[in-house]
Parts: structure tokens; sequence; C-alpha cells
């Protein structure tokens, strides 16, 4: 899974060259980052907090085209300007989040979220 995750951020960076690319992994009350490409990152990130723990309570993924306007939003970088944030499932839980933050508005669309929504499925959750 690490391994799938590792390569997987890698590809996203390196193709579409996006501030920051990554997974957060949930671990008990938390997501705990996990591999990632881009600039220094948040370690830990509460259940229902910013993007990243909305999107894991809400159990579906999110869209934020101007983080500035979303409400209690975790500001790793100051540079991040749109986020998208996706779950992984094992059955009806989620077990991570990939995370993406772009450094230009409205960076991302349904069209992305319906890929990357695919993307994630392909990595092996044990």
């Amino acid at each position: 899974m690490i391994a799938s995750m590792s390569n997987m951020s890698a590809a996203i960076m390196q193709v579409f060259d996006f501030l920051w690319v990554g997974f957060y992994l949930v671990r008990q009350d938390s997501l705990v980052l996990g591999p990632f490409q881009g600039t220094v990152a948040c370690m830990r990130i509460a259940w229902g907090r910013g993007v990243c723990g909305t999107a894991w309570k809400q159990k579906q993924t999110l869209i934020v085209s101007d983080v500035d306007l979303f409400p209690g939003h975790i500001a790793c970088s100051s540079i991040s300007r749109s986020e998208i944030v996706i779950p992984l499932f094992s059955g009806n839980t989620v077990v991570a989040v990939l995370d993406i933050d772009s450094e230009s508005t409205a960076a991302f669309d349904e069209v992305d979220a319906r890929f990357l929504e695919q993307f994630v499925k392909l990595i092996p959750i044990f």
C-alpha cells in the first residue's frame, strides 16, 4: 500500500506539477501524513478538520476552488489556492485520503474527481 501511494504521488506530481500531492492515513482519530511529493506538510489532521478531515468525516470527495473561502481550512502552505481530497475506502470505512493542492484557484473539477476516484481504487488496501 505504501509503495503504491508513493508511486502514485510521484506520478501525479510528474504529470501535473501540482504544489502538493500526497496521502494521509487514518490512524485512530487522526489523519497521519503518508507518502507525498511537494513542500513540507502538516503531520496530523483531526477528524472533521480542514478539507482532508472533512472529506474523511463526510466520506466523499471534496473540491475546494478557493481554500481561503473554506471554513476551517488548514494552511500547511500559504501558497495553496485550491484543493481536492479523495477518500480511500476499505468496505465502507475511510482508511486514507489523497490530497492534492494547487497554486491556482479552481484547478480541480468533477472530471478530476471522477478519474482520481478510479485511480485510487488501484491501491491495494491491506
